[in-house]
């Protein structure tokens, strides 16, 4: 019988994070903040800042990408993980989110790292390919609204120079993707994408099932 990837229960889950790298104060600190608000179910869980963290520093990259900020904890990650000379520019349509964890960047002494673009981020994406950003950065990462995914996956690689990285998550949604009578417009986003990718010969491509499901992407040269 072949080994099959082994579900997480709350005592393994526990001795993960037990053995990862240390989770940095300001993550920690932002993380507990950000449990106690309505939609804390839109922040990342610290395993996955981990995996960020160590493509950032695994990549070498300087310029680094973000759709869907909320509170900031994914920017924390990134922005830690970055160079002195790295910057990161992330896309997020309610400043309200932004305004919660800039505090914390300030205090983990990375908000300078971070350039905050407030609006729809087809926009701010669309914006920055006519500035001339395409091929520039060296990884993205794509946690938005789900009906948008094609579109932020598209220009994602094309922002992104040959040999970048792409990273989208919830690409499970919460496992009803493997529903096919969910007819629920993000599952069936996400269920049309992870098809589309899974025979993309732009790019390589692997899903972890980390979080809710991540799927990582090389693009080709």
């Amino acid at each position: 019988m072949c080994q099959v990837t082994r579900q997480l229960d709350e005592g393994l889950r526990a001795y993960l994070l037990g053995i990862e790298p240390p989770e940095h104060d300001e993550l920690r600190r932002l993380r507990e903040a950000t449990e106690r608000l309505p939609l804390a179910r839109f922040q990342i869980a610290p395993e996955q800042g981990h995996l960020l963290a160590f493509l950032v520093r695994m990549t070498g990259a300087q310029r680094t990408l973000e759709v869907g900020t909320f509170t900031g904890y994914s920017a924390l990650a990134v922005a830690l993980a970055l160079p002195s000379t790295g910057r990161l520019v992330a896309c997020e349509i309610d400043e309200q989110w932004i305004e919660v964890g800039r505090p914390f960047w300030q205090r983990a002494g990375v908000d300078k790292k971070i350039e905050v673009k407030i609006g729809p981020a087809m926009a701010a994406l669309s914006a920055l390919e006519r500035m001339g950003a395409a091929d520039r950065f060296d990884l993205a990462f794509i946690d938005a609204n789900k009906e948008d995914y094609d579109g932020y996956y598209e220009s994602a690689l094309r922002l992104v120079r040959p040999g970048g990285v792409v990273v989208l998550d919830n690409m499970f949604f919460r496992g009803n993707v493997m529903d096919p009578t969910d007819a629920d417009p993000r599952v069936t986003s996400i269920r049309r994408l992870n098809a589309k990718i899974a025979i993309d010969e732009r790019v390589d491509r692997v899903v972890l099932p980390v979080g809710d499901g991540m799927t990582l992407v090389r693009r080709r040269c």
